[in-house]
């Protein structure tokens, strides 16, 4: 019996991505369905939203893509040799700024530079730079920078998807106590003996969540697995970094409820291999969209614009 050729066709493709997903390379196709969403002209900004949402970016095309989404360059692709050079310009006019305000950095110092640069950028140096880095919300921001450098090689790049990454920190920074709260209470669902334990012991009061939101997880979790989180971020969801710490926590179940003081508790935490983190990272992102990873708000706590919505529409 002669079977439809689009049946045969669906059917090929269904047992190529089983193969791929089986052997590991379920990711070719994600790639070449990211490829056909970046040929598009003009580019479909909400589709490449999706895609970083459900996916995780390809590294070779995570710079192109998180331009794209946190506004550095437009989606009419033509022009972004045009914007780089204007991007690379504003650079320079700004690392120019800081000489001439007597501001410099040398190698070791250089993740605290590209915040400086953004905080000039946005109005909001102080004359006393030095005492308002030392603020948690600048080290955090610096963490963030540390990462980027470690992903990227063009400071200019760098510099700028630091930017768009510090942007969006700001945009959610209110909500970050009710991010803490909403950690709590799925960890109580989830695992509710851990959640008792810690309790028990106070250490809710010194966990450090607050700034793991903050650092989106910088300096906390390695680079090739937090990029994987700030695809998610990338895209428009700040409750990917909820998930995030109700799965480290659970992951270390075991070490933790060993613990006998809050101080033994901090260091459990602040141990995390570049193994157990991306085991972390994989869990966190399938109980995330689990619970509801749609573009939709969720407790006013999940953006419905993604962080470029306002830029180079």
């Amino acid at each position: 019996m002669k079977r439809d050729n689009k049946l045969v066709g669906a059917d090929e493709r269904n047992f190529r991505s089983s193969y791929y997903e089986k052997v590991g390379f379920r990711s070719v196709e994600e790639k070449r369905s990211l490829e056909i969403i970046l040929k598009e002209k003009p580019l479909d900004r909400l589709r490449l939203r999706h895609f970083a949402l459900r996916f995780s970016v390809p590294a070779s095309l995570k710079n192109l893509v998180w331009k794209l989404l946190f506004g550095v360059v437009p989606v009419h692709l033509d022009s972004y040799d045009f914007v780089m050079q204007q991007r690379k310009q504003q650079y320079e006019d700004l690392k120019h700024g800081l000489g001439i305000l007597g501001i410099t950095f040398d190698e070791s110092t250089k993740p605290n530079f590209f915040v400086v640069l953004w905080l000039l950028d946005s109005g909001k140096l102080k004359l006393d730079w030095r005492c308002q880095m030392e603020e948690e919300r600048y080290k955090s921001l610096t963490h963030i920078s540390n990462s980027v450098m470690n992903m990227f090689e063009s400071d200019v790049d760098i510099y700028w998807l630091s930017r768009g990454i510090f942007q969006y920190v700001d945009k959610f920074r209110g909500d970050i106590s009710k991010l803490v709260q909403f950690t709590k209470s799925i960890l109580e669902k989830e695992d509710n003996e851990l959640y008792s334990f810690l309790l028990h012991i106070d250490a809710f009061t010194v966990l450090p969540i607050n700034n793991w939101m903050q650092s989106c997880f910088a300096n906390v979790i390695t680079e090739s697995s937090v990029g994987k989180i700030w695809d998610k971020l990338a895209a428009g969801s700040c409750k990917i970094l909820v998930f995030v710490a109700v799965v480290l926590l659970m992951t270390l179940r075991r070490r933790i409820l060993k613990c006998n003081t809050v101080a033994e508790v901090l260091e459990c935490v602040n141990r995390i291999s570049d193994e157990v983190a991306d085991v972390i990272v994989s869990k966190a992102i399938e109980m995330w969209q689990q619970n509801g990873s749609s573009l939709a708000s969720t407790n006013g706590l999940e953006f419905t614009k993604s962080p470029a919505s306002t830029v180079w529409l």
